[in-house]
């Protein structure tokens, strides 16, 4: 009897432990992936006699070696390690020997491991240009295999790694002519060593026997966007000597979702789950992503697994968002976008990475809240920028849409270093084609998840060779068809049919007038993939960072070094302007006081123009928005964070709802950014003339169409402006509210463009047979403008401070440009936020701002309110 009822508790037991079995998390002990970032070490293959074989071996030690992280540039562990300083100051970049890095430099780390899981795979998401990989003293790969800056790498290692310390040594190659490495064009010199090294992460990936990979989300929308249905996809190969029987798992936002899955030995499988089968991917009023200037970028957290019995054999998590992106064409064939559905007025800057390769998480927040700031809705990366997925990452977050794809850095000589044809530029040869189009599908596996990239480029300024293309086609087939597709930033019809876009230019100085009135070129019709007015210079603190005081004054060689390559390797034209305009500086100081004005006066117009003639006007990318070094040169904020004149005439110019002066027609628009009508708003319009007399006057009442322009009053001459005046416009809303200012100052000498004028190489502007002549603005009386600011609250890292500035004089208080210094140094706090600045007061006017910055800044440090007016 007893030994009865011990074999009952027992089968009880079994069979209890079965049951919670089955209700036990699933292990995933052997299922990781981990950033090999720390402990790394660098030395040039001139400097080490040993081969691969000895420095990835347990005991050779790197004495005398540079320490550094991965992903790092050979440079940037320079720099890090005080071999090379004030790299950016003058022109001390120039003269850097190429010599050190036209041979290989050898990294080396160690990682260990508690024991070698069933499946070890070694990832290299970006290696430029070429190398040699060795582990424990065995190599696992060579340059035949692993090439180009583009293409990313798996590695099974399995075999090759052991219990404990593990020793790995790459061998880095650099790039040389005709190879598609990373690349500057001609916006700023490029980095001694080319950007050699590894430019991106380094993981080891484990699993147990069963790898997922390849995780993908899409979703289809209804017209009312009240319901999106969406389709799951991942990829899973069976490592193992036997057929796995398990399943995949999908969860998210609650729900989860199983479907079985067998798997041959050595078998990989795409495994789809569709709404169809499963209604739990059949979602009735989703959150949708939408980028900022249109709603809320919701994001959902999805996580795929292979689940065999009680145990997790890999595991892949995305972020994902649900939202469509499409195209229009307007009647005259330019391309426009759309997302879920609706139109969207595309304004954007052209990004680039910093020169070293050196930007950190932060760095990319920074300037992407700089974007957002702007209310500016998009980036272009020609070239797929970032050493990580950070920039993606956070601009899914921050509802900014991307533009990527290839550079024209591999579409002329002067750059690529070989032959270029001038129809589909250097990739030419069979082989080419082969190894580009794998780096295109790469790179479109490696991004396609995120919402923010709506578009891929084929090419910059050319168009890939139809064989090259045809492989762009397969890649979208096979992988992503979610998304617009473009030959080219420029005008070309390719196999996919015509691109749409223009890039007409211009990149050098143009007067406001150009924006509305030119019709031919860059003027504000079609979408213009990369166009600006062309220099920005910085203010004066920035100048003083990178240029020594004895270059300080008069402008000389070192200012140009500072600027951009070939046709744009100098000012002359920006001084030409800002002397004709604002009357000649006689210092620094002077000349990057008045080069605020212009920088503002010229960007304004631009976003404006595009504004206020949508959807005739589709979209219209300035270039650039930021800078890869200390430079003058297309930059609405400089390399140090420091935004200029240009970055508050795009904030300005880019406001939800806002009030445009038409230069060309005198008249002034509305626009309505958002989906939604406003109705019942108030327009006041007042004209003033040099002497803050107020000269003409006007109100009305508006409805503003959601996604629309009107123009709304054709003002009549200013026949009694002698000089310059002033026209003022406010919004007000409904309850009462001032909703938007803009504050312009007209000359009575009008701009005058000569489009006979015969400019070479290139039609790369318009050239101005009159300028403007605002030179009265310097005789403006000083005014007295009363100023304080408070600390308000901090939340989310950031604190915010409100500054009231009150103009207690009878005339106009002229761009006064608001900062926050450090007390003790003087330096300006950056990055910073301000709700407006460069900002005009009108007589006895008063004006609450906000400035938010970043708390981390704000340690040991007391802020201090500077001003610094035209005429205050």
């Amino acid at each position: 009897m007893n030994i009865f009822n011990r074999f009952v508790k027992l089968v009880t037991l079994l069979i209890m432990v079965s049951i919670m079995s089955s209700c036990i998390k699933p292990s995933s002990k052997a299922v990781y992936r981990k950033k090999l970032a720390d402990g790394w070490f660098i030395q040039s293959s001139d400097s080490v006699s040993l081969s691969g074989d000895k420095i990835s071996s347990s005991n050779f030690k790197p004495d005398g070696w540079f320490a550094t992280k991965v992903p790092s540039t050979v440079m940037h562990s320079l720099v890090e390690n005080g071999v090379y300083s004030n790299i950016f100051v003058d022109d001390n970049m120039k003269n850097i020997s190429s010599e050190p890095f036209g041979t290989s430099w050898w990294y080396q780390t160690r990682f260990d491991l508690d024991e070698v899981p069933q499946t070890l795979f070694l990832d290299f998401e970006g290696v430029n240009y070429k190398a040699n990989v060795w582990l424990n003293g065995k190599r696992i790969a060579d340059t035949m295999l692993l090439k180009n800056a583009f293409r990313q790498f798996k590695f099974d290692i399995t075999q090759n790694a052991t219990k404990g310390v593990n020793t790995l040594a790459v061998e880095i190659f650099p790039p040389v002519s005709g190879d598609f490495s990373i690349g500057f064009v001609d916006w700023n010199p490029a980095p001694p060593d080319h950007n050699m090294g590894l430019f991106r992460g380094v993981y080891l990936e484990a699993n147990a026997g069963v790898e997922v990979f390849n995780p993908f989300i899409v979703s289809k929308l209804n017209e009312p966007l009240t319901n999106a249905r969406l389709t799951a996809s991942v990829e899973v190969t069976n490592h193992l000597n036997k057929t796995q029987f398990g399943e995949i798992v999908l969860t998210f936002d609650g729900k989860k979702i199983v479907k079985p899955v067998e798997l041959m030995a050595g078998q990989t499988k795409k495994v789809v789950l569709t709404a169809v089968e499963f209604n739990d991917l059949d979602i009735d009023h989703p959150k949708l992503w939408w980028p900022h200037t249109l709603g809320k970028p919701n994001l959902h957290h999805a996580t795929f697994e292979f689940h065999d019995g009680g145990q997790t054999l890999d595991r892949k998590s995305i972020d994902f968002g649900i939202r469509t992106v499409s195209d229009f064409f307007t009647k005259e064939g330019h391309r426009g976008f759309k997302v879920n559905g609706k139109k969207i007025l595309i304004r954007g800057g052209g990004w680039v990475d910093r020169l070293l390769l050196d930007d950190t998480r932060e760095s990319v927040r920074n300037q992407l809240e700089y974007v957002k700031d702007m209310n500016l809705n998009a980036i272009r990366l020609e070239g797929f920028w970032g050493n990580s997925q950070d920039i993606y990452n956070l601009s899914d977050s921050l509802g900014i849409l991307i533009m990527a794809g290839w550079s024209c850095h591999w579409e002329w000589e002067d750059y690529l270093g070989v032959a270029c044809n001038e129809t589909y530029g250097g990739i030419l040869e069979d082989s080419d084609i082969d190894m580009m189009s794998r780096a295109w599908q790469d790179q479109i596996i490696w991004l396609r998840n995120h919402p923010s990239v709506i578009a891929w480029f084929g090419g910059s300024d050319c168009k890939a060779k139809p064989e090259l293309e045809s492989r762009y086609f397969k890649t979208f087939a096979d992988y992503d068809s979610t998304r617009v597709y473009l030959a080219s930033a420029k005008e070309w019809s390719s196999l996919a049919g015509p691109t749409g876009v223009k890039m007409r230019g211009p990149y050098a100085y143009e007067p406001p007038i150009y924006w509305f009135a030119d019709t031919l070129f860059g003027g504000a019709f079609g979408f213009n993939t990369e166009t600006g007015p062309g220099a920005q210079v910085p203010p004066l603190e920035s100048i003083k960072k990178m240029i020594s005081k004895k270059n300080l004054w008069p402008m000389n060689s070192i200012w140009d070094y500072h600027c951009g390559k070939n046709e744009f390797n100098n000012l002359s034209r920006y001084t030409i302007a800002l002397e004709k305009r604002y009357g000649k500086a006689n210092s620094a100081e002077d000349y990057t006081k008045k080069a605020q004005l212009l920088n503002y006066e010229l960007m304004r117009p631009m976003f404006e123009a595009f504004s206020a003639h949508r959807y005739r006007a589709t979209g219209v990318i300035q270039w650039m928005l930021n800078s890869a070094w200390p430079e003058t040169y297309w930059q609405l904020y400089d390399y140090y964070l420091m935004p200029n004149g240009a970055y508050y005439g795009a904030k300005k110019a880019s406001q939800p709802y806002h009030l445009i002066y038409d230069y060309s027609k005198h008249s002034v628009y509305a626009v309505n950014d958002k989906l939604e009508v406003l109705k019942n708003c108030k327009v006041k319009v007042r004209a003033f003339d040099i002497n803050s007399k107020l000269k003409f006057e006007k109100t009305l009442t508006i409805d503003m169409a959601a996604n629309k322009e009107e123009g709304i009053l054709k003002l009549p001459k200013f026949t009694w402006n002698k000089s310059v005046c002033f026209l003022d416009l406010r919004l007000i809303d409904e309850s009462g509210k001032e909703i938007d200012n803009n504050f312009y100052w007209l000359s009575y000498k009008n701009d005058v463009l000569d489009y006979k004028a015969d400019v070479q190489p290139w039609y790369y502007y318009t050239p101005s047979k009159q300028y403007a002549d605002f030179t009265a603005l310097n005789s403006m009386p000083k005014v007295d403008i009363k100023a304080s600011m408070n600390r308000v609250k901090g939340r989310n890292n950031k604190v915010l401070f409100k500054v009231k500035l009150v103009n207690n004089s009878d005339k106009i208080a002229f761009f006064i440009n608001t900062k926050m210094v450090d007390k003790k140094s003087g330096n300006s706090i950056l990055p910073v936020l301000w709700s407006d600045n460069y900002v005009s007061l009108l007589p006895g006017e008063t004006r609450v701002l906000t400035a938010t910055v970043n708390k981390t800044d704000l340690k040991n440090i007391t802020p201090e309110l500077v001003l610094e007016g035209f005429n205050e």
